[in-house]
């Protein structure tokens, strides 16, 4: 299926266009996603896009600005668990959320919303898994 409904493309594009702005946090993004059957998505900070899936295999990606040669070479899972806390917390929006991560050495992370958990990626293969909040 490459066919999506109007509201799914509506949908996952003011969710990517309000998440980038820092409009709304991580648990509303899941949220509106799971509203139309998305079913996990992947952020490629190196090539700066986001690929949102769903369980039929069909995708929609979209583009974002990146500065990837800003992306620290050691991958630090302790600074990408600190950015976790703070987004948790409402304390850190998503534009900040990125430069914390970019700083911690993450070239991207998949969501896995049926699973519940996220996987941050450094550029050595490194994983650091974090389970949603409960």
């Amino acid at each position: 299926m490459t066919d999506f409904t109007s509201q799914q493309i509506s949908t996952i594009s003011a969710v990517f266009e309000q998440s980038n702005s820092g409009e709304i946090h991580f648990g509303e993004v899941i949220q509106q996603l799971i509203s139309v059957g998305v079913e996990s998505y992947t952020v490629d900070y190196r090539r700066g896009e986001t690929t949102y899936y769903f369980p039929n295999g069909a995708s929609i990606r979209h583009t974002f600005e990146t500065d990837a040669a800003s992306i620290a070479t050691h991958f630090d899972a302790q600074l990408v668990k600190q950015a976790i806390l703070g987004a948790q917390s409402g304390q850190v929006m998503y534009p900040l959320f990125k430069a914390l991560t970019y700083q911690a050495g993450c070239i991207g992370y998949s969501v896995w919303i049926v699973g519940k958990n996220v996987q941050y990626f450094g550029r050595l293969g490194e994983i650091h898994l974090e389970k949603f909040p409960q």
